[in-house]
C-alpha cells in the first residue's frame, strides 16, 4: 500500500530534475512517484524515458495526451487528484528545482495526519547554506517549529490531504491561471481545514530553475512585468 502519490511536473531544466528525481528515489516510505513532462524538449524527454526503470517513476508525457501548450499544471493536477482518490492517498508535489532529505516524504505524511483538520501541510525552503528563501522569506525570523498559516503555501514540497482532495475538485480550478498554489491554500482554509508550515524541516530550493526568465523579477523587473503583462505570463 502506497504512502502517497509523488508528482514532480518538469519542463526542461534537466539538471535540477534528476536531482529531485535522486532525492525522492532515497526517500524513506513507500511512494508511488509520477513526473509529468509538460512539454520538455527532445533530449530531456529523451533522459526521462532512459532513467525512469532506474530511479522507479512513472513518466506521463503531456504531449502525448494534450495539444495544449505548456504551462498545464491544471491539467496535472486534475490528473493527480484523481489518481491518489483512485488509490485513496494523499497528493505530495516536489518541484523540479527541489531536493528532499531522506526523511522529507515521510514527516509530511505522519504530520499531516498528527496535525488538527490538515488541509495542506509544506517543508520550508532553504538555499545551499541552509538559510530560509523564497518563496519562504516572511517567515526568516518565525521561532515555532510548526506554524498554522494563512498565507499562501507554495508548491515547492507540499502534501495535499485526502480530506481536501476529496473536498475540492480541481476541474473547477481556472483555465485562466497558470499556478494555482494560492488558489488552492485558500481554499482549504474556506473549506475550514488547516494549512501548516513545518518550519523545523527544511527542503533545498534552487528557485524558478525551470523558468529562468522569473530571475528578471529580481535582475530587470521592469523587462519582468512587462513580459508578464504582454504575453499573460506567470499567471497566478
Amino acid at each position: 500500500m502506497y504512502e502517497a502519490l509523488v508528482i514532480t511536473p518538469v519542463k526542461d531544466s534537466l539538471n535540477t530534475t534528476i536531482e529531485t528525481i535522486k532525492s525522492i528515489h532515497q526517500s524513506e516510505g513507500n511512494f508511488l512517484y509520477c513526473i509529468y513532462n509538460d512539454f520538455s524538449t527532445e533530449e530531456t524527454t529523451r533522459h526521462l524515458e532512459e532513467i525512469k526503470a532506474k530511479y522507479n517513476f512513472e513518466l506521463i508525457n503531456l504531449s502525448e495526451i494534450t495539444q495544449t501548450p505548456s504551462p498545464n499544471y491544471r491539467f496535472v493536477l486534475q490528473m493527480a487528484q484523481k489518481k491518489a482518490l483512485e488509490l485513496n492517498i494523499p497528493l505530495i508535489i516536489v518541484e523540479s528545482d527541489v531536493e528532499v532529505k531522506i526523511n522529507t516524504l515521510k514527516e509530511l505524511n505522519r504530520y499531516s495526519k498528527e496535525l488538527g483538520k490538515c488541509g495542506m501541510v509544506a517543508a520550508i525552503t532553504e538555499n545551499y547554506q541552509g538559510k530560509i528563501n523564497f518563496p519562504y522569506l516572511n517567515f526568516k525570523s518565525e521561532k515555532k517549529a510548526i506554524v498554522k498559516t494563512r498565507h499562501s503555501l507554495s508548491f515547492c514540497c507540499t502534501l495535499l490531504t485526502t480530506e481536501l482532495l476529496q473536498k475540492y475538485d480541481f476541474k473547477t480550478l481556472s483555465a485562466e491561471k497558470h499556478w494555482y498554489d494560492v488558489s488552492i491554500s485558500r481554499k482549504s482554509v474556506q473549506l475550514g481545514l488547516n494549512n501548516y508550515l513545518i518550519v523545523s524541516m527544511g527542503v533545498l530550493h534552487k528557485p524558478h530553475s525551470s523558468r529562468p526568465w522569473k530571475q528578471l523579477k529580481y535582475e530587470n523587473p521592469i523587462k519582468y512585468y512587462f513580459l508578464k503583462l504582454t504575453k499573460r505570463l506567470d499567471r497566478i
